[in-house]
């Protein structure tokens, strides 16, 4: 009964926020959201990823353990992404980042937090941190199918990820100062994104629920799937491997509907917001039970 109670203690206040910006975005369709998007992008994302690094215990050895584990995660999906696509006549390079790029951060970050407190937070920003610096180098590679160094240059969250490992490197102490800093926004962004989730919920449209849901299913089913691969072929445990298996069954990532509207055919973008849709309203329902196996396995 208790773990139970730890599952709704868990997901409750995610889901509550994100069901704060549905509301909103449902009662005023024009609410403009560009300063969270500009807030995250370039000041609360790269906080969040300095403060849940440096702060929260991990080791340099788990920051790279944990950043090759999810590349490794990313690979076999992208194998399989690129295969269904082709199987159903679809783009199989444009179309393959919601399968691939799942919502680490957004959602990842703070059911992390949640289910593991402080330590599992910065595993979870280790993991998160391969999907961020995919999102513009992979991400836009296979929404344009070319690559400008340009955009990862401009990449703050880039950044903030060499920092932290310089950090980690060098053992170097946090000032309080900034270690209160970054607290302050990382819990801001936190909040603010998980309710732009909401929003993007009454903005994104399904074009075809059929194929919407198969590929939902890759990423919200074979996703975890793929993390308990992982966590067997390297016999992981303890709140790390829970970590690593809740990261994986996060759906697909906002940012990649983003990111190909600027560069993909409106076609492309139109499928690629169906499967965002699909795989976050199936992820309700896969999420609690990925949660709940990793509290009861991995503690």
């Amino acid at each position: 009964m208790l773990l139970y109670f730890k599952l709704f203690e868990v997901l409750f206040p995610v889901f509550f926020v994100i069901g704060i910006g549905y509301y909103l975005g449902k009662k005023d369709p024009r609410l403009n959201t560009k300063f969270i998007t500009d807030f995250a992008g370039n000041i609360g994302t790269p906080a969040m990823i300095f403060y849940t690094i440096t702060t929260t215990g991990v080791t340099l050895d788990i920051f790279i353990s944990y950043f090759a584990y999810s590349l490794l995660i990313v690979g076999i999906s992208a194998v399989i992404g690129i295969s269904v696509l082709y199987l159903m006549n679809k783009d199989p390079i444009s179309e393959l980042p919601p399968l691939i790029l799942a919502n680490t951060g957004n959602m990842g970050i703070p059911i992390c937090l949640f289910a593991y407190g402080t330590a599992g937070l910065g595993v979870a920003a280790s993991i998160a941190s391969v999907i961020i610096l995919f999102h513009f180098t992979v991400g836009v590679f296979l929404a344009k199918k070319s690559f400008s160094f340009d955009l990862l240059i401009k990449n703050v969250p880039t950044y903030s990820i060499i920092i932290s490992v310089i950090f980690l490197y060098f053992n170097l102490e946090v000032p309080k100062f900034l270690e209160n800093v970054t607290f302050l926004l990382t819990y801001a962004t936190i909040f603010l994104i998980l309710m732009s989730l909401g929003f993007a919920l009454t903005r994104l449209k399904v074009k075809s629920w059929y194929k919407a849901i198969i590929l939902g299913l890759i990423r919200v089913v074979i996703g975890p799937v793929i993390g308990l691969f992982v966590i067997k072929l390297f016999n992981l445990s303890g709140y790390s491997a829970g970590v690593l298996l809740i990261q994986s069954a996060m759906p697909s990532a906002v940012l990649t509907y983003l990111v190909g509207s600027m560069y993909s055919k409106k076609k492309v973008v139109d499928n690629v917001a169906s499967v965002i849709v699909t795989s976050t309203l199936m992820s309700f329902i896969t999420i609690p039970i990925i949660v709940f196996i990793a509290l009861k396995y991995f503690i």
